[in-house]
């Protein structure tokens, strides 16, 4: 997945039917879930103090919220396809870097939009400072972003293959 400008999110078929999936469960049978808990918790009695009416609520507002946020994102996405395997750093690459060229201090991550973020491996955004600083870089050249407190920092690629899942 690649954010290439403010509107438009590029996605693997792959992932577009992911999210495309994500988006009729919870427009279909999780709508009716929560709604089935509400009328429920609702019947319970006095509102102001019944606990699971409020909880129900809550997750409501949170399915909504990502309604919200899967429709837009399909709606301004372009379906393309996977980076290629040249070792050039691309979006949608697992990349492994080494600080300041110590082969000893290194990170591997995803550089992917947080839709493709999991438990499985850490995920940088392209927009992020150290993933728009090694953006466009091949496997053993140097690359430079700017840290938090506004100094340089340098990273060499060991390795840019394209993300799997």
């Amino acid at each position: 997945m690649t954010q290439t400008s403010e509107n438009v999110t590029w996605l693997t078929q792959e992932a577009y039917n992911k999210l495309k999936d994500e988006l009729e469960y919870l427009t279909g049978p999780a709508r009716t879930e929560i709604a089935a808990k509400i009328a429920a918790a609702r019947e319970e009695g006095d509102l102001r103090e019944n606990g699971g009416y409020h909880a129900a609520k809550e997750e409501q507002g949170k399915q909504e919220l990502r309604v919200r946020q899967l429709t837009q994102l399909l709606e301004n996405a372009k379906v393309g396809e996977p980076p290629a395997a040249d070792g050039v750093v691309a979006p949608g690459m697992v990349v492994t870097i080494a600080f300041d060229g110590d082969e000893d201090d290194t990170l591997t991550f995803l550089l992917a939009s947080r839709e493709y973020a999991s438990a499985e491996i850490e995920t940088y955004s392209p927009q992020s400072p150290l993933g728009a600083g090694v953006i466009g870089h091949k496997v053993g050249e140097d690359a430079e972003y700017e840290l938090p407190n506004g100094k340089k920092a340098s990273v060499r690629i060991l390795k840019a293959e394209p993300y799997t899942g």
